[in-house]
C-alpha cells in the first residue's frame, strides 16, 4: 500500500484525506462529506493509520489505470 499526501479514503460513511506524511506519523482528517473539506484532525502512528484502512476505498488514485494513454507508433520518414 502506497500512501501519499492527499489521499482520500472512503470508510463506511466517513471519508479519511491524509493531510501530512511523515516519516513517523500520518496526519488526517475525517470528513463526512469530502466537498466541503469540514472535519476533524488526527494524527497517528503509520501502523495505526495502516490498521485504520482495512476494507477502506481509495477514492481519488493519482493515476488511473484507465487515464493511461495507449501509444501509437509514429509513420517512419522511410514509408512516405
Amino acid at each position: 500500500m502506497n500512501l501519499e499526501q492527499g489521499q482520500i479514503w472512503k470508510q463506511g460513511e466517513d471519508y479519511l484525506r491524509i493531510v501530512e506524511w511523515e516519516r513517523m506519523y500520518i496526519e488526517y482528517k475525517i470528513m463526512k462529506d469530502p466537498a466541503s473539506k469540514e472535519g476533524t484532525f488526527h494524527q497517528v502512528t503509520k501502523k495505526v493509520f495502516c490498521r485504520m484502512l482495512k476494507g477502506a476505498v481509495l477514492m481519488n488514485p493519482k493515476t488511473p489505470v484507465t487515464a493511461v494513454p495507449e501509444l501509437t507508433p509514429e509513420p517512419s520518414p522511410e514509408t512516405e
